[in-house]
């Protein structure tokens, strides 16, 4: 009853379990299109990731010859690995629809447009990555978005005291 499938640290049966968010990437870009994608790992690469080891923040993921690729994600060595532990910075081809890898081609090519990888996470105990087709944010935008974040925190700090005092 207690299986690998049903346990909520590996994403169980209908739920995704984040590994790492690219915090970064939601605050440097806009991001316009979201794909999942399966991910190519070697065995002690999977057992670092359900170890929660990952820095994904400076990756990027690229197209070529027909194929996407998941750049600079540091995926740490297995502790307990031998000889055989993977290279932490190495190349990782990511798994899409020959469809989907046509649409971020061309979306990758339009000016000012840029693939970089959001969030990896485990689905159904298979890790996965989300790519997303964003552009880059000038520093206007940048502090609008904080302007709108702090308004909003703010206003949800006065109606939680509202109520906190009995007023609600």
């Amino acid at each position: 009853m207690a299986g690998r499938s049903s346990d909520r640290r590996f994403g169980g049966d209908d739920e995704q379990v984040n590994i790492a968010v690219n915090r970064k990437a939601f605050h440097d870009f806009s991001v316009e299109e979201r794909y999942e994608a399966g991910i190519v790992l070697t065995g002690t690469e999977v057992k670092s990731l359900r170890a929660g080891r990952l820095t994904i923040g400076e990756g990027y993921v690229r197209v070529h010859k027909d194929e996407v690729w998941l750049e600079s994600v540091h995926i740490p060595p297995y502790e307990h690995g031998t000889y055989q532990n993977h290279e932490p910075r190495r190349t990782r081809k990511l798994l899409l629809r020959r469809s989907e890898i046509r649409r971020l081609t061309e979306e990758s090519q339009a000016r000012g447009y840029t693939l970089v990888p959001l969030r990896m996470y485990w689905k159904h105990g298979r890790a996965k990555v989300e790519v997303g087709v964003a552009r880059g944010k000038r520093n206007v935008d940048k502090r609008d978005d904080i302007a709108k974040r702090d308004a909003k925190r703010d206003m949800e700090r006065a109606v939680a005291d509202r109520y906190r005092r009995g007023l609600g």
